[in-house]
């Protein structure tokens, strides 16, 4: 639905994006991840139409967003960050003329109209103008707008921006629930969202892409991904650690504290994760060690993201 080849936007001397390309089918949500100011937000408004791109060129299903941009736009729904609202409409007007914008009139327009109430939860709030709205309700009633009209594809700037987090959740319910029949793209800052909500996930960095995965290819791209914890009631650190590094397949074995006593033995390369795991628990069984807790670490996301983009970040900072 969405597919995004070699975009690149420039500012006078500022390469803001620079040859980002993915695609994006129906049933996938793709979240585009990023430090601040790295050129998540100009590729959204590159991909909506919203500026033009310097080179490269975006389609949402199948129309060029620069060539045909009535067509292209007509399938999709966008959620710009700080969306813009008419303060002194009620919800249900603002709502009313975004679907006539959309070119949706009689019985048609108060189907789409309750559809999107109804999914956002806008009953207690229908007849109050926006500017009475706290700001929760205020960015469901945006939220609501960039689905008006049912379209097959979204594009979400920030979508959780400001929330608390009762309305972070039911905005990323919404996304998940919708996400399984759409092609959705949403950017965002947050690790988390991209753990609960996304099927796949980009991260750009100074304008280009750095890493494109699903969430658990992307965590396990972790130092610490495959690592085993291992947390006893009992125990000297010096002689537990000495026979936990003995093990066949263990490699190296990290305290993480004394009381209770905690390591983390990570595999030696080629060797399974599993097996050393099985091993761990056999030994802890032959000595007799209270194992309060074992298990295999998943990795992190924020760890990946840090050791991607902060290297780039400490190098820019020295070079300045």
């Amino acid at each position: 639905m969405i597919q995004v080849r070699n975009l690149k936007k420039t500012f006078g001397p500022k390469v803001a994006v620079s040859g980002v390309s993915f695609t994006v089918e129906k049933g996938e949500v793709l979240g585009f991840l990023g430090p601040n100011g790295a050129g998540k937000s100009t590729t959204m408004r590159m991909i909506t139409g919203f500026i033009p791109p310097t080179d490269g060129e975006a389609t949402i299903g199948g129309y060029s967003i620069t060539e045909h941009p009535i067509e292209a736009k007509r399938l999709m729904g966008y959620l710009p960050e700080n969306a813009p609202s008419y303060a002194d409409m009620t919800v249900h007007g603002f709502l009313s003329f975004a679907a006539e914008l959309r070119g949706l009139s009689g019985s048609a327009r108060q189907k789409a109209v309750a559809r999107a109430v109804e999914t956002c939860f806008l009953e207690n709030v229908l007849h109050q103008s926006v500017e009475t709205l706290s700001k929760g309700y205020r960015h469901r009633t945006c939220f609501a707008q960039s689905i008006i009209h049912d379209p097959e594809v979204l594009i979400l700037d920030e979508p959780t921006d400001g929330l608390d987090p009762n309305q972070k959740h039911e905005v990323r319910t919404l996304i998940r629930k919708m996400g399984e029949k759409k092609a959705i793209i949403f950017s965002t800052h947050i690790l988390e969202e991209v753990e609960a909500v996304c099927s796949r996930a980009i991260i750009i960095d100074r304008g280009t892409i750095v890493a494109n995965g699903t969430p658990a290819e992307l965590k396990r791209r972790s130092a610490q991904a495959g690592a085993i914890t291992v947390r006893l009631g009992e125990g000297s650190s010096k002689p537990v650690q000495s026979r936990l590094e003995a093990l066949k397949g263990a490699g190296r074995v990290q305290l993480l504290g004394e009381q209770p006593l905690s390591l983390r033995v990570f595999p030696a390369k080629q060797s399974s994760s599993e097996d050393l795991a099985k091993a761990i628990s056999a030994l802890c069984a032959q000595e007799r060690w209270q194992l309060l807790e074992l298990h295999t670490e998943e990795g992190r996301l924020d760890e990946v993201f840090r050791g991607i983009t902060l290297p780039d970040t400490k190098a820019n900072k020295a070079a300045a």
